[in-house]
Formats: structure tokens, sequence, C-alpha cells
């Protein structure tokens, strides 16, 4: 099942995407719809089809957390110069930070640094605290596609690159959300790419994990409870702008493309 949170008639739906049509659900958005433990059987009962113009919000427009993963493809961690992490590399952003699959992508007036990650994202559809690992998956909802879009001369200010990560309107999540009995468990041997103006910049696989989706979920559960809605960045491969020699960065004009294959894609362009 594809579930999205969506605008219809200028009226906030979570829907059921079947084809090119969406079914409109009596909830305001998805996280709504999963606060209700009997979610998936609400997700698939009949809903009305939306009629006119529809806009696609971020996924889960107002998760409880989001939380990123860095550093999660070797060669990611290797093109930056950086030893293989013992434990997950953990990082937070903002409701603030989210936008729509599609939207345009507000250039920082500040910076002229902004970079490109394309990431596999999860979606928590069950609370939990201290989860151990062989039950982590038991808590996911299903799986998304998200650009970690850094500023990176922000990020790289400090040892916290929190400035950098968690800038207004510069993360995109979406288009849908992908239920996880529709994907291997964990989301695994995915592909995930990134292309520039057509150009592939990056492409990796969610088998080269370091740390799987379990792993991340147990890891993050010890210290914080998880809940429905939560957004859980699994990380980028290899192939960012400001690891090639000479740097690279978007600049306005450019549309950027991130996938995830068996899910979908992001499309946004970089505005000025």
């Amino acid at each position: 099942m594809r579930l999205a949170s969506v605008v219809a008639g200028g009226v906030p739906h979570a829907a059921r995407v079947e084809g090119d049509s969406f079914i409109l659900l009596p909830y305001a958005d998805l996280r709504e719809l999963l606060a209700h433990e009997d979610w998936r059987e609400r997700a698939a009962a009949a809903g009305e089809p939306a009629t006119g113009e529809v806009r696609l919000r971020p996924v889960v427009p107002n998760p409880p957390k989001i939380i990123c993963m860095g550093r999660n493809y070797a060669a990611h961690v290797a093109e930056g110069g950086h030893e293989l992490p013992e434990a997950p590399v953990l990082f937070a952003k903002h409701t603030a930070s989210l936008t729509g699959p599609y939207d345009d992508i507000p250039m920082p007036a500040v910076s002229e640094m902004l970079d490109w990650e394309v990431e596999m994202a999860v979606v928590i559809g069950r609370a939990g605290r201290a989860i151990a690992k062989e039950h982590a998956l038991e808590h996911v909802a299903g799986y998304t596609v998200s650009n970690d879009l850094s500023v990176r001369d922000w990020q790289n200010r400090t040892k916290q690159w929190h400035a950098g990560k968690a800038w207004d309107g510069l993360t995109p999540l979406g288009p849908w959300m992908v239920t996880d009995d529709e994907l291997a468990p964990g989301g695994a041997g995915l592909e995930v790419s990134c292309e520039v103006d057509g150009v592939v910049m990056q492409k990796g696989n969610t088998d080269q994990f370091i740390f799987d989706v379990a792993t991340i979920l147990a890891d993050i559960s010890v210290f914080t409870r998880l809940e429905p809605g939560d957004v859980i960045l699994t990380g980028t491969p290899s192939g960012v702008g400001n690891a090639r020699n000479p740097k690279v960065f978007l600049a306005p004009g450019q549309t950027v493309v991130t996938r995830v294959e068996g899910i979908g894609e992001l499309r946004n362009v970089i505005v000025g």
C-alpha cells in the first residue's frame, strides 16, 4: 500500500495512492492515521476519490521526531576522510526542515555550498522504548524517500552539524510511504540514486548500510521513545558534491531528482 499526505480542494488529508488516483481518508495527514493501532485496516478502508488538483505534502508533515543517520555507507565515510563509526552517528532536524516532494528548494541567501544527499527514510508505525534489535522492524510502518540537502559551510563551522542540517525547507520527504509489507525487511536491497540536471551524482544500495534499519531503531530507542509518525533518515551513499575535486554545489535553476527503488522519486528545483 502507498500512503501520502495531501491537500485536495484546499483541505489536508491522508490518502491512499491507487495508480494515478488519490483516495482521501478521514484523517488530516499520515501521522494522524498512524496514531491508531489499526491504521492498516483504516488505510485500506473505503475513501473518497480526490477530484481536481492534489498537492503532495511531506509524507509526514509534522512528525514527532526527525532523527538522521550520518556516515552509514563505507564509501561515503571514505570520501570524507573519516574512520568507520563504531556506533550510529545521529543528528536531528525540525519539522520546519521538511518540504514537499515536488516543492521548490530556496537557495540559502548566506551560502553557496548547498549539497545533495539521497536517503531512504523510515516511518515509525508503532511506539516503543528500549526495543530489542530482533523486534525493531515490527515498529516500522513503511519507507519513503528523502534528500538531506546540506548547507556545508554552516554544517562544518563547528563539530556539531545541526546548523547546516536542520535548515528550514531543505528536506523534501515523500512522495508517499510504501508500507513495510511491500518491501524486503528493513528496506534491504534497494538502489538509491541522485541526479542533478540529469547527471547521476550518487548511486548506492541499502545493502551497503554499515548499520541496518533494525540496528538504528534499536539504538535510537535506548535514549528516546519511538512514536508513530517519527521519521528516521538512514544515511547517504558516496558522491556528494562536497567530497568532489573540485567541489560541486547546487545553484538556482538546477533540478535535483532523488530516487529509491520500489518507493518513488523526489523532484525539486533550486530557486534563488
